[in-house]
């Protein structure tokens, strides 16, 4: 009789963790007040007395949330309040990986680049031993990839600048030894043809952000010169083959690109008194005009 009543209290209980669940749910999704917001995440839900003070979610868990139904003003109520909180790996009931860069997959992936803006400029404030944008996502669904091969995966153009911008290296490899160059040249080869769109972007925003390069497709650009000039104009795949040196305005951008501080880019790169023209393609809106939209 014992066992029956302690099974009938832990499905109740299970039952009514699953009934905050979808309320809290629903209310991000249905963008309500952040003060509503929080009231639903932090209300005590009926564990045993022992357990009385763990919550419905952590920051983590419903920084995820905001990320996925683009709900900016909590996003950015949980990383200004509880940024390392907000930060740091999310439950297993959400991800059972040992990622530390979750939220940046998330955001990237569903190409929510005002959240992502906040993400990168309150990583400059959580100390960490590895860059955080250099942190690999979920295993499961990028393959262990960081979130600038997810960018260039999914072809965002203003991410890749963002990422880059903000300290991620152009030159770490996933599991299988691939480049975020190797990614987006894998994508290129796939369109045959040269291409002004959010490919060629995301190329030349990386090529501005890496004044060397070694990448794993270097020997099929030299094995395939003819398919590979008409995918890259001959100047980029001669640049890349190693056959000629980087273009002046390239390596005047990459001179002075390296040169901006993350912790205020894209601000810094926005405000250079040189033409529009010169800046990397996609440039995102200032976060300062962002912050008064929100």
């Amino acid at each position: 009789m014992a066992s029956l009543t302690v099974s009938s209290a832990a499905r109740s209980l299970e039952k009514h963790r699953k009934s905050f669940s979808l309320l809290f749910y629903r209310a991000v999704r249905d963008l309500k007040p952040v003060w509503m917001l929080e009231d639903i995440r932090t209300m005590e839900t009926f564990y045993p007395e022992e357990d009385a003070s763990q919550r419905t979610y952590t920051p983590s868990e419903a920084l995820l949330y905001a990320i996925v139904h683009d709900h900016q003003p909590y996003a950015q109520y949980l990383l200004s309040r509880y940024t390392e909180e907000a930060l740091a790996k999310p439950g297993e009931l959400f991800c059972c990986c040992p990622s530390s860069a979750p939220h940046l997959a998330m955001a990237v992936r569903y190409d929510r680049r005002f959240i992502l803006g906040l993400i990168l400029q309150e990583t400059h404030r959580v100390p960490s031993t590895h860059p955080y944008p250099d942190q690999t996502g979920c295993f499961h669904m990028e393959d262990g990839r960081t979130p600038l091969h997810l960018a260039c995966e999914l072809q965002r153009p203003e991410a890749v600048i963002l990422l880059l911008g903000n300290g991620a290296s152009p030159h770490v490899r996933d599991h299988n030894g691939l480049t975020p160059l190797d990614v987006i040249l894998e994508k290129l080869r796939d369109s045959e043809a040269v291409s002004g769109g959010d490919r060629r972007q995301c190329l030349d925003n990386l090529l501005m952000f890496m004044p060397t390069f070694r990448f794993k497709m270097e020997a099929a650009l030299s094995r395939e010169p003819e398919r590979w000039t008409k995918v890259l104009g001959e100047d980029t795949y001669r640049y890349l083959a190693g056959q000629s040196p980087a273009p002046l305005v390239l390596s005047a951008m990459q001179t002075v690109l390296k040169q901006l501080s993350p912790a205020s880019f894209p601000d810094c790169l926005i405000k250079l008194p040189i033409p529009s023209s010169l800046k990397p393609p996609g440039l995102p809106v200032s976060q300062r005009d962002r912050h008064r939209a929100v």
